[in-house]
């Protein structure tokens, strides 16, 4: 089994958080390219006050302008990932898998599944029902509601960015933005749907055996990969 190195970042500053996992993912790309073992690795963080937009994203889901938020020390970043607009901060687990798909024999749709199912499987664990929205990327709440988000970026089958589950997360702070650009849904935590705290320390522990679930039983030993990459 290629089971990921699972990394803890804590509290970590957006740009902070964006040069490691960009230099694990270089390395990764470089590595698979030079035929070499590819170290996949699994990190959970949490972020300060952050809105970023995706390449996709359209700055008119922005709702009050960059001025404004700075001055209420909320940092705006345009980012690599896929999906619109979303917010990050304290209460909210980010997750940042550098995997190499190719290891696990699948491809990025099977894998943004696999995440969402992972996530699925927690909140059953506290009888909150996640599904999944046709068309739309992440987990929701009655299809109304979206709990969590996910945004990624791949190349040559190697993955960064992820997923943002909130757990704890002061929703107000969504009322900046139009959601993943969406106009006509709202968002939730899991403190929210179970009206009571719960804290993020928790959670981890738990998701991370639901993500080794999904993937550590579908990985292949490093000698029986094919590198199609030259």
């Amino acid at each position: 089994m290629n089971k990921p190195e699972y990394v803890d970042w804590g509290l970590t500053p957006y740009a902070e958080a964006y040069e490691k996992q960009k230099t694990l993912f270089d390395t990764a790309i470089k590595r698979k390219i030079a035929h070499e073992p590819v170290r996949n690795t699994l990190i959970f963080c949490e972020h300060p006050h952050v809105i970023t937009l995706g390449k996709h994203g359209s700055d008119a889901n922005l709702l009050f302008p960059e001025e404004v938020l700075k001055e209420k020390q909320i940092e705006v970043f345009r980012v690599d990932r896929g999906g619109d607009i979303t917010y990050h901060g304290p209460g909210q687990l980010v997750g940042y898998p550098i995997l190499d798909l190719e290891s696990f024999r699948i491809g990025l749709k099977e894998y943004i599944y696999r995440i969402e199912e992972a996530i699925i499987d927690l909140l059953a664990e506290y009888n909150i029902k996640g599904e999944r929205l046709a068309g739309a990327t992440g987990v929701w709440i009655e299809k109304a509601r979206k709990i969590c988000a996910i945004g990624v970026r791949s190349s040559r089958y190697v993955t960064m960015h992820g997923f943002a589950l909130n757990v704890s997360t002061d929703l107000d702070y969504f009322r900046l933005i139009n959601p993943c650009g969406f106009k006509d849904k709202g968002v939730t935590s899991m403190e929210k749907e179970l009206n009571r705290g719960i804290s993020v320390e928790e959670v981890k522990k738990r998701l991370l055996n639901y993500l080794w679930g999904q993937f550590e039983k579908h990985s292949i030993p490093e000698t029986n990969r094919r590198h199609p990459y030259v």
